[in-house]
């Protein structure tokens, strides 16, 4: 028999990895082939990505898959949103990929608001304020390297600069394109009018391209590094914007938190919602591969991720919950709290927001994980609210997908604080969310309510009651 191998290559802040897809049985299966580590350093004062290191890594994976007799039929890299690159008339790299988390777009909220204020932007693009969205990156660039600008001829966002690398396409896809706060949420194209406020220029930001769109295949020159050709398509590569596609409903608008560094909790909305409520509750509307992803930004695991690091490095993730559940600190801290971004300690930060608001200073890793956790589900469980005013809908059951779907005390917690059913699974829903976009782009799937269904029947989706 032969199969249809689909390679979703899925890049986050500490790793990226190449996983395999195919349809058998009527069954979705995967098999990671390849995993590489990634992380943002400082160079020349600012926190950046090495890009180049991770094409190469994107490359290296390829050629693993020719390596082991399973050669895709066609691939698709998804990343974190908002970072980019800009390129000169060569397509040479002026900057280099600065990190969303590096401190050069402080105080850049308020030069932009000079030219556009902040409900207009939000009422355009449905965006929410985050400092580190690229609105405020290029806005960190006008104002302290405005020469860049002045050379760049062509923008790409990190996942767009790495098909670029691949196939020699230049384009920005939807979903990734949309968390820029630039692009016009009702037309899904760049807003002319926000970019001509900011004296942007407009010609250095390519055609948007929807999700499912094959942009190419491999140019000749990484076809004959790899081994063998395939069609490059363009999955939802804001890497939410994938997970979210594998969340295995078979309701319409389910509710969603996509787990992993970053929490984020909402429904998908077949229109926009950007009323008063929905702005000040800072509720963003992201472009999704099915209607909008009306979605919080929460903190996440990033917290319990860098505690780890500091103090805890020896035990895993399922050790940590598992002690944090057998202690009994109430203390519970503000998740999204500026503070806890990227302090140089989140262990002191932690403790020193519970000495400010006067509650138990917890003091060892199982009491800090315990209030990580019960700060985390207490901010699920307000937001379950919120979503329920502002979609005028009320939800039995939350979906929680990606890394943190395996976090099973934090899932128990979640259930009681939302007082709901927790569906937990699949744990790769942003690399499977990649394969299914490129499965219905080549007719494995008719829709995606079609691969939904598939998804729930191949993935172990764990149910969690109160």
């Amino acid at each position: 028999i032969i199969m249809n191998y689909y390679l979703a290559i899925d890049i986050g802040a500490s790793s990226g990895r190449h996983i395999l897809s195919w349809i058998e049985d009527n069954t979705i299966h995967t098999q990671e082939v390849y995993r590489f580590k990634n992380g943002a350093t400082m160079d020349n004062g600012q926190l950046c990505w090495d890009i180049d290191y991770l094409v190469d890594e994107v490359i290296e994976g390829l050629k693993q898959c020719k390596a082991i007799g399973k050669v895709p039929v066609s691939m698709s890299v998804d990343t974190w949103a908002v970072d980019f690159t800009l390129l000169d008339s060569n397509d040479n790299r002026l900057c280099p990929v600065v990190s969303y988390r590096d401190k050069r777009t402080n105080g850049m909220d308020h030069q932009v608001y000079e030219s556009i204020s902040q409900l207009q932007l939000y009422q355009r693009t449905g965006i929410t304020r985050q400092i580190f969205n690229t609105i405020y990156q290029l806005m960190a660039i006008k104002v302290n390297q405005p020469q860049l600008l002045q050379l760049a001829r062509t923008f790409l966002m990190v996942p767009d600069y790495i098909h670029y690398r691949l196939t020699g396409v230049k384009c920005c896809e939807y979903t990734n394109a949309s968390t820029t706060q630039l692009v016009n949420a009702t037309t899904k194209n760049w807003d002319d009018d926000i970019l001509n406020a900011l004296h942007l220029p407009r010609d250095i930001f390519p055609q948007i391209k929807e999700p499912g769109t094959v942009l190419g295949q491999l140019s000749d020159e990484i076809a004959s590094q790899t081994g063998f050709n395939c069609n490059v398509i363009l999955c939802a590569t804001h890497d939410t914007g994938s997970a979210v596609v594998a969340v295995p409903s078979m309701n319409d608008n389910p509710l969603y938190i996509s787990s992993g560094t970053w929490s984020l909790m909402g429904s998908e909305e077949d229109t926009l919602h950007v009323d008063n409520t929905s702005y000040s509750l800072n509720f963003t509307n992201e472009g999704g591969y099915h209607g909008y992803r009306y979605l919080k930004n929460i903190m996440g695991l990033w917290m319990i991720q860098s505690v780890k690091q500091e103090i805890a490095s020896d035990l895993s993730f399922d050790e940590i919950c598992q002690r944090a559940s057998s202690c009994t600190i109430q203390s519970i801290v503000d998740f999204n709290d500026n503070r806890f971004l990227a302090p140089q300690s989140m262990v002191k930060e932690i403790q020193q927001a519970c000495r400010d608001s006067k509650q138990q200073v917890p003091e060892n890793i199982d009491e800090i994980a315990c209030v990580i956790y019960q700060s985390l589900s207490a901010y699920y469980g307000d937001t379950k609210k919120d979503i329920e005013l502002l979609t005028g809908r009320k939800y039995d059951s939350i979906y929680v997908i990606g890394g943190g779907s395996n976090a099973t005390y934090l899932n128990q917690l979640t259930a009681k604080k939302a007082n709901c059913t927790v569906y937990a699974g699949p744990a790769e829903a942003t690399a499977i969310g990649n394969a299914v976009v490129q499965m219905i782009a080549n007719h494995e799937f008719k829709d995606i309510h079609e691969a939904r269904k598939c998804i729930s029947q191949s993935f172990n989706i764990e149910r969690i009651t109160q």
